[in-house]
């Protein structure tokens, strides 16, 4: 009983697994924004930084560059050589941004920024006030050795990560937090089914008992037509509380495999529900073929009486109710209300119900689909809502 309490209970149905995998992925993208965001800004702070600690340094090279741009500006006559150095590289253009010279690595010119970090390495653009050489910017440059950029991506990956790890974490107790409603919502269910199967026991075997020892052949017409109402409505419990006894007692019974004659089971199961089709005065078409399916009876039944019901329940009066067997398949379709193409992918969850007309607590087609899993049949699902609705299974 335990195993069977925990897998109730454990168990989220697609709609709420849809509902917390929209609020991890919303928060889960709210964070890698924030990460990234955050992380982006901290690679913009270090590389102000670094460049604002290396304009010292630049602009005393500029200074020194300069001088010797003066010199040569005087002795030009004289001496003809560029001058260079070996801790930087630099550049000189006029005031058209024409080239004058240049020994740049690098000759893409932001000529608008002081300093700035370009494809590997650092420009300084000093203005000059007085044109040595024709001389109105002179650009230094020196190589980026990425030591700052090594920094950032390891305090990135280590803090950064420890605080993504946090927020993670934080998520999945808010996570938590919200299915903790849900959860308990099922587990009062699950305890009311429990409680509700309980005490139908008696008093629907009691009822059940009394009408197969009625004597309909001593009744007036009257009382033969309010027996068979009864009767209706006790077949109808006794299919329900089949189905809240199998949820919650028999499911975790060790199966019992057989070969099952599909053919033979499929008319006995028709022959029990005869009397609810006829309240609705619907038409049974059957069209069987041999077949056989090796499984627990028990299981098998649950499925076929299951869909079955449906097909009654929720046809329409003077529909139709078909069943098609072939070896490997099996179909049951119906005349009836049929559903919402978009609702389809939640008819096997359990509790949800798109009718709430009829009876039920909406388990009968999570059932189904637990024990179709279980033996690897697939079921296909059409409907039109006003036209009908078809069940194909396969295997």
């Amino acid at each position: 009983m335990l195993v069977s309490k925990n897998r109730a209970t454990n168990s989220l149905l697609k709609s709420e697994k849809k509902s917390l995998f929209r609020f991890l992925t919303l928060y889960l993208t709210i964070g890698v924004t924030l990460f990234v965001l955050l992380s982006l800004y901290y690679y913009q702070s270090k590389a102000k930084l670094m460049l604002a600690e290396q304009r010292a340094s630049l602009t005393k090279y500029a200074y020194i560059q300069t001088k010797r741009l003066k010199v040569l500006h005087h002795y030009f006559d004289e001496r003809r050589e560029y001058p260079r150095d070996p801790r930087f590289k630099s550049a000189i253009y006029d005031l058209e941004y024409m080239q004058i010279f240049s020994l740049l690595e690098n000759t893409q010119i932001d000529f608008n920024e002081g300093i700035y970090l370009k494809e590997g390495y650092i420009h300084f653009v000093k203005t000059l006030d007085e044109y040595y050489l024709g001389t109105k910017y002179l650009i230094i440059e020196v190589k980026d050795d990425g030591v700052w950029r090594q920094e950032i991506w390891r305090n990135i990956f280590s803090y950064g990560l420890g605080i993504f790890l946090l927020f993670m974490l934080f998520g999945l107790y808010l996570a938590k937090l919200f299915l903790k409603p849900m959860r308990e919502s099922i587990v009062l269910l699950d305890r009311f089914i429990k409680d509700t199967t309980h005490e139908l026991n008696t008093p629907l075997s009691a009822i059940l008992a009394n009408i197969e020892m009625m004597d309909t052949e001593v009744m007036v017409e009257t009382n033969k037509t309010k027996l068979n109402r009864i009767n209706i409505a006790a077949t109808t419990v006794s299919h329900l509380y089949k189905d809240l006894t199998y949820l919650t007692l028999e499911q975790e019974k060790e199966d019992n495999k057989e070969t099952i004659i599909l053919k033979e089971l499929i008319q006995n199961r028709a022959e029990y529900f005869k009397i609810l089709a006829a309240s609705k005065h619907l038409v049974c078409q059957l069209d069987l073929k041999q077949a056989s399916i090796y499984a627990d009876k028990r299981k098998i039944t649950r499925v076929i009486d299951n869909l079955i019901s449906n097909a009654i329940k929720y046809n329409k009066r003077k529909g139709t109710v078909g069943i098609k067997l072939r070896d490997g398949m099996l179909i049951v379709w119906d005349t009836g209300i049929g559903i919402e193409e978009d609702k389809i992918p939640f008819i096997f969850d359990r509790y949800i119900r798109f009718n709430h007309t009829e009876g039920g607590f909406g388990v009968g087609l999570s059932i189904v689909k637990n024990i179709l899993d279980e033996y690897n049949i697939n079921i296909e699902v059409s409907s039109i809502k006003g036209e009908g609705s078809k069940m194909e299974l396969r295997w």
